[in-house]
């Protein structure tokens, strides 16, 4: 009987929850077959690391092919995805008051603010913006003035219609259905994080087997 996997890079659960195959990957298979293999409990190594409150564990490929082999011994598995797959076993996190929620917000949106505007600044003070304005409105308007006021406040309009599109977002309404910027370096950080702490894990197991 075939049987196709595809386990995921990432996977969380809770703690205490007993992990089964369907947790870590999907499986294709006849109707009947695919909720028996989706039901077989995997075995949790004992190896792992504890990240914040949450315990960390790697359940390889291999070892889910042996659960469904040992329970299904007929069946010829073939693996379409992960080889290895990070088990995250999360707390229940408590719930932070709406006060704490709202200063957080607000430093960070305080931060982001102070940082970028200083950004912004110190690149035109470098990039001499102000005496390019005064440049343009003498080439448009055969005039010398010290404060281009329609070429600075069109800019101004122009910098923050640029970013609004950059970021793909207005508010709380996204402007296209395409990913964000941030959305994409999230999940490309959350790839990477999986990544180095697959080989942490493995590279610590491989020194507790050689001692």
């Amino acid at each position: 009987m075939e049987v196709y996997l595809k386990p995921k890079k990432k996977a969380k659960i809770k703690k205490g929850q007993p992990l089964a195959i369907k947790d870590v990957a999907e499986v294709f298979a006849e109707n009947h077959l695919k909720q028996v293999i989706e039901s077989i409990k995997l075995p949790i190594s004992t190896k792992g690391i504890e990240l914040a409150k949450d315990d960390v564990h790697i359940v390889s490929v291999l070892d889910i092919i042996e659960a469904i082999t040992k329970q299904v011994p007929n069946a010829v598995v073939s693996n379409v995805g992960e080889s290895d797959t990070l088990v995250v076993f999360t707390s229940p996190a408590k719930k932070p008051s709406k006060t704490f929620s709202f200063l957080k917000v607000l430093f960070v949106c305080l931060v982001l603010f102070v940082g970028s505007t200083t950004a912004i600044m110190t690149f035109h003070t470098d990039s001499q913006m102000g005496e390019v304005f005064k440049q343009y409105h003498k080439m448009f308007f055969d005039e010398e003035v010290e404060k281009p006021l329609l070429i600075n406040i069109s800019y101004s309009i122009g910098l923050a219609v640029g970013i609004m599109v950059f970021f793909n977002h207005f508010g709380r309404k996204r402007i296209t259905s395409d990913p964000t910027p941030i959305e994409v370096e999230m999940e490309t950080y959350e790839k990477d994080t999986a990544d180095a702490l697959i080989q942490h894990i493995s590279r610590k197991e491989d020194e507790e087997s050689k001692s």
